[in-house]
């Protein structure tokens, strides 16, 4: 197996140390560039350098790890960029991996995960922390529409293109006419609309 050449853009040192630490204590692991900035990276690293996974913080000094993932593409294109952040809110999530980031990690990943997170992103998978999954896979999970009409108001709008009154909705479902009027205002909000004729127009073009 190649061994996966690592660099890491870390303000921590602590942090630093402790990641890059057990990463070279790995096999087939090469923790190779240090750097407490992103300005510090591009100073540091040869334009040559073959950096296959870049562990990277978002709260940085300077240019931040957002704003550095373009920049940082742009340079070393076959680079996979692994974020590795406190941060977890989903507007950062999402700005980091549509700037092209292949991975994100919270900073409470146990360090046999971050390994397996760098071997997983070189190899051409994603790596995320849980909690971030989840975000992502609700993100695009179909969100329930709001506006679809229940059966009773579906009912209501048959009946309406039928030509009955409320009063005859009413006695017909056997329910108050107040609640006729409950639903058919309603069913004005959800469809969007301000007249019977429009909903009975919606409903014989088959828009419902």
């Amino acid at each position: 197996m190649k061994d996966i050449k690592i660099a890491m853009v870390e303000d921590d040192p602590h942090i630093r140390a402790l990641v890059s630490q057990y990463l070279n204590q790995q096999d087939h692991l090469q923790c190779l560039i240090l750097a407490s900035s992103v300005e510090e990276f591009f100073e540091t690293v040869s334009p040559k350098a073959q950096i296959d996974v870049l562990i990277q913080d978002i709260s940085l000094p300077g240019i931040s790890g957002l704003e550095a993932i373009h920049k940082i593409k742009n340079k070393f294109p076959n680079t996979e960029i692994l974020m590795f952040t406190i941060h977890d809110d989903a507007s950062r999530v999402f700005k980091a991996l549509s700037a092209g980031a292949s991975g994100y990690l919270l900073k409470n990943t146990k360090l046999e995960q971050i390994k397996k997170a760098i071997i997983d992103i070189n190899n051409g998978k994603a790596a995320m922390s849980p909690s971030v999954a989840k975000k992502v896979i609700n993100y695009f999970r179909p969100k329930p529409n709001k506006d679809v009409l229940t059966d009773k108001e579906t009912q209501v709008v048959q009946l309406l293109a039928d030509g009955l009154s409320y009063k005859m909705i009413a006695d017909r479902l056997q329910i108050k006419f107040q609640t006729v009027q409950s639903h058919i205002k309603n069913i004005y909000k959800k469809l969007h609309v301000h007249s019977k004729a429009e909903v009975i127009s919606k409903h014989l073009r088959g828009e419902l």
